[in-house]
């Protein structure tokens, strides 16, 4: 039997970070125990919403091999309200023994009360939006908390039992220097984090510190925003200072201690089938993608009412599944298998993309061995570009 890996959102944070476009809000706490209940609500009408859409319900037997509470600040719940979400599950779901188990969290989110209770519950991974150990450059961005906070929850997640700890850092916030870019390289790795993603500031119109580059203001700091030469030599060097702590760059922004690579990700990147829960959520069984109302409101007044907050269905052909399995798989370092392609479609639809294939490998921006292509190690800073040539 497959298994399936489960994502709970969680759209809200303490603050909204000036660099951030994804669709979290900062909410007041009133509102935490009425969405906990709209995803135990949701959970239960599953298999109802399932049969309403024309979806296959067999994926919700599937055993679930990780679990992830993403966000947003999920810890920002609280303990009680995500024990109750979990037996939720457990109701619902074959959750008896999750290999991996994640839970997002921000300095100051999560004390040692909290992370006790997370552990009680099965939570053996912890992904921490470190951001930056610099001060300034964390007040610069709107973040709350101080790197002292971030060193703390550390190492009282340490204390208490994780085993398994995962560290954010963003390149080209404002102020940063190669110096403090540097710093914050080694900060990390004090730590000793099984897991570092490292992740570049984009500057694009979903975010107010965005907007405000791309408009030449001076608000949130953007005048201080480093430039792209800046933003390639800090990936560069972080991978280079990443391997040389013995960290594998197993995808584009993620880099892991042998066996520490996260699996729940690897999911997506692998169309594997995995299920979404909460507002905006996304799901995927193979062949149809879907996702939930996006707005937290709307969420849950649509699950007041008894309904489903499912939103949209969209059935993929099989070539738009070839095209996810080279835009997704290629984030891979290791890259994609044409037989596995050959495998899961047709040698006849692999056929038209093999010209192309042939063209980026010449233009040195893919890597050709065998059956296996993958993304040259140059070209991981135009990813998006190639990408583009395959949909």
């Amino acid at each position: 039997m497959s298994s399936l890996a489960l994502y709970v959102q969680v759209p809200f944070c303490a603050s909204k970070c000036t660099f951030c476009n994804f669709s979290s809000r900062v909410a007041s706490s009133s509102i935490f125990t009425r969405y906990a209940e709209a995803l135990e609500q949701e959970i239960r009408g599953l298999s109802a919403a399932f049969e309403a859409h024309g979806l296959d319900p067999e994926i919700l037997n599937f055993p679930l091999d990780t679990l992830y509470f993403g966000g947003g600040t999920p810890a920002i719940l609280g303990a009680d309200r995500l024990a109750a979400l979990v037996h939720s599950l457990r109701g619902r779901f074959r959750l008896n023994s999750i290999p991996e188990f994640t839970l997002e969290a921000t300095p100051g989110s999560a004390d040692a009360a909290f992370l006790a209770e997370a552990l009680k519950l099965g939570i053996n991974r912890l992904s921490i939006g470190a951001q930056t150990f610099e001060d300034r450059e964390l007040r610069s961005v709107g973040r709350l908390h101080s790197a002292d906070a971030t060193r703390a929850l550390v190492r009282t997640a340490r204390r208490l039992g994780f085993r398994n700890i995962s560290l954010d850092l963003i390149a080209g916030l404002p102020f940063q220097t190669e110096t403090s870019w540097r710093r914050n390289l080694e900060a990390a790795l004090a730590l000793e984090p099984q897991h570092i993603s490292l992740y570049l500031f984009e500057i694009d119109e979903k975010s107010r510190l965005g907007r405000e580059v791309l408009e030449g203001g001076t608000r949130y700091s953007a005048a201080l925003v480093p430039g792209e030469a800046f933003v390639v030599d800090a990936y560069s060097s972080g991978q280079e200072v990443l391997a040389t702590a013995g960290y594998l760059q197993y995808e584009i922004s993620n880099f892991a201690l042998p066996g520490f690579e996260s699996q729940h990700n690897l999911t997506y990147w692998r169309l594997a089938p995995y299920l979404g829960l909460g507002a905006g959520a996304h799901s995927f069984d193979g062949a149809h993608r879907w996702a939930n109302e996006q707005d937290p409101g709307r969420y849950m007044d649509i699950l007041s009412a008894g309904l489903s907050p499912l939103e949209s269905v969209r059935n993929l052909s099989s070539q738009e599944q070839l095209e996810e399995f080279f835009f997704l798989g290629l984030r891979q370092v290791e890259g994609v298998s044409l037989t596995d392609a050959r495998n899961r479609w047709s040698a006849d639809l692999l056929l038209p993309w093999q010209s192309k294939i042939d063209a980026l490998a010449r233009a040195g921006l893919l890597a050709l061995a065998g059956d296996n292509i993958r993304l040259a190690q140059t070209a991981y800073l135009v990813s998006n570009e190639v990408f583009q040539e395959f949909v």
